[in-house]
């Protein structure tokens, strides 16, 4: 498993302009960047649905576990992993320490945004080159050429 650097941690933690993008029900098309708060807790990132369990990037998340998200200057391919239990309430203060003066962050720290909370984790995308099955790929590159050869006449 991939874990976050303290530097992309630091820089993501800092802001508050992050997009999350799931997978779609087809496992390879990125969802809809939907705009998200995000806080850093004991060296993981954590995620929350404002709509709680009805948020449509969280459905997405669940089911697909997997997609990218955007912040501080970055885009990085990531996991998602729900969560319950203790943590909730380190969450909680994180976002209270974060967002204070916020009108949304009562309902973000809530029952229903709480019952939707999901950590997410940098994955490393592996692809197979000329037998190599541990060769990294570029996901830009494999994009382009599957639309490629989709679009290509057989």
């Amino acid at each position: 498993m991939t874990t976050w650097s303290k530097d992309e941690l630091h820089k993501i933690g800092e802001t508050d302009d992050q997009h999350i993008s799931p997978f779609r029900e087809n496992g390879r098309t990125y969802g809809t960047p939907t705009w998200i708060w995000s806080v850093v807790v004991d060296d993981a990132l954590y995620v929350c649905g404002y709509n709680g369990q009805k948020s449509r990037w969280y459905q997405a998340a669940v089911q697909q576990k997997a997609g990218r998200i955007t912040a501080a200057g970055m885009t990085k391919e990531v996991s998602f992993e729900q969560v319950d239990g203790a943590i909730n309430d380190r969450i909680d203060e994180a976002y209270t320490a974060k967002y204070k003066g916020s009108s949304y962050l009562k309902p973000m720290i809530g029952p229903r945004a709480r019952s939707a909370t999901v950590k997410v984790m940098p994955r490393e995308i592996k692809a197979s080159t000329s037998g190599d099955s541990n060769a990294s790929c570029d996901c830009e590159v494999v994009a382009r050429q599957i639309r490629t050869a989709e679009e290509s006449p057989r």
